[in-house]
Parts: structure tokens; sequence; C-alpha cells
């Protein structure tokens, strides 16, 4: 699968449980929906994804990309109810980084 290089490195954040480096795949105006809240900003990013990573330890697994519609399903894996399930990441991207990203089943 070929995903886009920020995309590549957001996955690998998640998987080695950085907060930095995933809140470093963003811009600083960055807009993250995610369960119905919006994390606005690299810190409000790091600090939901820090806690995120902490209480589940999610880990992700690409199963598909969606070049036209920037959309990554990843099956997702980790310490929480319904463990493994497959969820949908909808990416909006400026110049090389992430702008918008909101997460659906």
């Amino acid at each position: 699968m070929n995903l886009p290089n920020i995309i590549s490195k957001l996955v690998k954040a998640q998987n080695e449980f950085d907060s930095a480096a995933y809140a470093n795949c963003f811009t600083e105006d960055a807009e993250v929906l995610d369960e119905g809240k919006t994390h606005n900003g690299k810190i409000e990013i790091e600090n939901w994804i820090k806690i995120a990573n902490k209480e589940y330890r999610v880990t992700m697994t690409p199963l598909d990309f969606n070049e036209d519609e920037n959309i990554l399903s990843a099956e997702i894996s980790g310490t929480f109810p319904s463990s493994p399930v497959v969820l949908k990441y909808h990416f909006r991207l400026s110049n090389g980084q992430i702008n918008y990203l909101k997460i659906t089943t």
C-alpha cells in the first residue's frame, strides 16, 4: 500500500506510542475529531494522544488507503472493549503535514 509519507509517519508514531512524533505530523492549527471531541493545535493533539496511548495502548495496522479521498482504513488494537476494530481516518493534508483528521467507524 502506498501511503503519503506523513501518514506513514503518523502510523509509526502511533505504533511506537510516541505522542510528540504523532503531534509533529500535524500543522500548528490542525484539528482532530475523535469520539465526539475536537482537539485543536499540536499541543491539544499531543495531550489527547498521550492520554489515549496511556489508557488504551492502541496500535494501527493499515488495511486500505483511498488516495482520491485521503481516507485510511486501519485495524486498531489495544486495551479497550471490542478490540480490534476497523476505523477510518479522514485526512486533509497541507504542505506535507496533516491539518485535519476525523476518525470514524
